[in-house]
């Protein structure tokens, strides 16, 4: 028979504890921030003891870092690996799902040392993040990928920065942004002006 924990309550509890705790931390650390959240209240949240907590993490870091490596493991798979859509729809898909309140550039502006895990995963996402968009702008044809992917990261990180500033939606205003990028980016987009010279 499985061993029950009991919470801060006295309730008693199946398993399931560590997958509480890691989803009343994205939660919390999303609505009110890092620094803000407290261990007492982020067990009150999840109906565990502090005991339990320290169980499965060894502490809030540890905590940060595992909620931050579960967030997008694969880098926005709904969008980069879908088939159905052309690499130049891939690239404004992005704008469409990308969360509005980005936890990775959140974390990086609440924990100040370069080194703590969780600096080093937001590094690397962004990283990848960036990796994925090249990819798909080198699908699309784009003359420098390289760029475009880096300017397409850029702009979706700012309309994350923008949005959970001013609490107010800034991706419609970035994927129109998106759009005239890529297509500025793309040989084609230049043919028809050329052409048009051509024929004159």
């Amino acid at each position: 028979m499985t061993e029950l924990e009991k919470g801060p309550l006295g309730l008693r509890r199946g398993r399931g504890a560590r997958e509480r705790i890691l989803s009343a931390s994205r939660q919390l650390f999303r609505d009110q921030g890092i620094n803000c959240t407290g261990l007492d209240q982020l067990c009150a949240v999840a109906g565990v003891s502090k005991r339990t907590l320290y169980q499965h993490f060894s502490g809030k870091d540890e905590l940060i870092a595992e909620c931050l490596r579960r967030f997008d493991p694969d880098i926005l798979p709904e969008v980069f690996d879908r088939t159905d859509l052309t690499p130049r729809e891939r690239l404004l898909a992005a704008f469409d799902v990308h969360s509005p309140l980005c936890p990775f550039i959140a974390a990086a502006v609440e924990i100040p040392d370069p080194g703590h895990s969780a600096r080093t995963l937001a590094r690397d996402y962004k990283k990848a993040f960036a990796a994925r968009l090249t990819e798909a702008a080198r699908e699309a044809g784009a003359t420098d990928p390289e760029q475009l992917g880096e300017q397409l990261a850029l702009l979706l990180d700012g309309a994350s920065a923008r949005s959970r500033v001013l609490n107010a939606e800034a991706f419609t205003t970035a994927a129109a942004i998106a759009a005239v990028l890529v297509d500025n980016a793309m040989p084609a987009a230049a043919a028809p002006q050329r052409r048009f010279t051509d024929d004159r």
